[in-house]
């Protein structure tokens, strides 16, 4: 790892110099290439020169303590050296913090799918509720969000919905909210006051654009019909719904929720190359962790990230052991409590890692 941050800092240099050359400064598409790759690696080198430049006041600290100096000296250097030991201990974690991977995916809009999963009428429910939460959550951030495909099972209910959701940094947050989320409260049609246990699943997928993701359209079977559901008397008058089939996996995209058949087909198209993008990634992780599980699950109780408790008015995150009160407040979308505490834990396990 020294080794790398020592070529990362010559290969700033090496930038550095090529950018003053007078034929580059005169060239303004090769200047900012150049300028962009260098922007790219400038913290970092600044953080490994902070740690460096630690090191050796540190060095040269210590060997005073060989100079025989008299009692009073001797405990000044010992200060010093602490408090410089204690500087390299924080430039340290500054310089792995930069070194963090990042996720290729961080800056993309999302496609954010919500199922309802165990517990019946109230799991779709509550599914609705995710869906607010998400939504409220998105509009804080001056994200746009937009509809795909509802699936409603009664009166203010989802069976299924799923939505795209268009704000730079979406995904780098929202990701943290992929797998099984439950909720244990009293259902308004329970006259016995029971408290009741449901789940939802909740799958965030990067939205994959067309270089992303090669498809063959000999491998789609695309289906038109009649859309269903809420919409007024236009709804069934034109077959504008749209159904895609990718053939090879199996994967189905439907989109009713436009009145165009072509802007229907264009949502399911996105939402199918989203779904195999997922794939494809999850596939590269798992080659190189076994430790990653698939984001959503079957949608059983025991696999739940997340718990909604009504009764004792929390929030609790499984995953990093947070627990949150005020239940409203945080299915009114203020998400960014719980989004900061799982960022901050992922970061705390790459910080874990030996730099060598």
């Amino acid at each position: 790892m020294w080794d790398r941050l020592e070529q990362i800092e010559k290969h700033y240099q090496e930038l550095n110099r090529q950018i003053a050359l007078p034929e580059v400064a005169s060239d303004l598409k090769q200047l900012q290439m150049l300028a962009k790759e260098r922007a790219s690696i400038e913290n970092l080198v600044t953080k490994y020169r902070q740690y460096k430049a630690t090191s050796r006041s540190l060095q040269e600290t210590r060997a005073m303590l060989d100079d025989g100096l008299d009692e009073d000296m001797a405990t000044f250097v010992k200060q010093e050296i602490a408090s410089l030991e204690s500087q390299q201990e924080h430039r340290l974690r500054e310089l792995k913090l930069a070194l963090l991977p990042k996720d290729a995916s961080d800056e993309r809009d999302i496609i954010m799918e919500i199922r309802a999963g165990a517990g019946g009428e109230e799991a779709g429910l509550f599914a609705a509720d995710l869906f607010r939460m998400y939504s409220r959550y998105a509009q804080s951030k001056g994200w746009g969000i937009d509809i795909i495909n509802v699936n409603e099972s009664g009166i203010g209910a989802f069976k299924e919905i799923i939505f795209e959701i268009k704000g730079r940094g979406a995904f780098s947050r929202l990701k943290y909210e992929r797998g099984v989320h439950r909720v244990q409260r009293v259902p308004v049609t329970e006259s016995s006051g029971r408290i009741h246990t449901s789940t939802a699943t909740v799958a965030v997928l990067p939205k994959a654009e067309e270089i992303d993701i090669a498809i063959n359209h000999d491998d789609l079977k695309v289906d038109i019909f009649h859309s269903g559901g809420a919409g007024g008397q236009n709804v069934n008058k034109v077959a504008t719904a749209v159904r895609i089939t990718h053939l090879p996996t199996g994967i189905v995209a439907t989109c009713q929720d436009e009145r165009s058949q072509l802007r229907n087909k264009t949502k399911a198209m996105s939402v199918l190359r989203s779904r195999l993008l997922d794939i494809e990634q999850r596939q590269q992780e798992a080659e190189i962790s076994q430790q990653r599980r698939s984001q959503v699950g079957t949608g059983d109780r025991a696999e739940k990230i997340r718990t909604y408790n009504f009764p004792q008015d929390r929030v609790s995150d499984h995953r990093i052991g947070l627990t949150l009160r005020n239940l409203p407040r945080i299915l009114q979308g203020e998400l960014d409590e719980l989004i900061d505490a799982l960022a901050s834990s992922d970061q705390a396990k790459w910080l874990e890692e030996p730099l060598v």
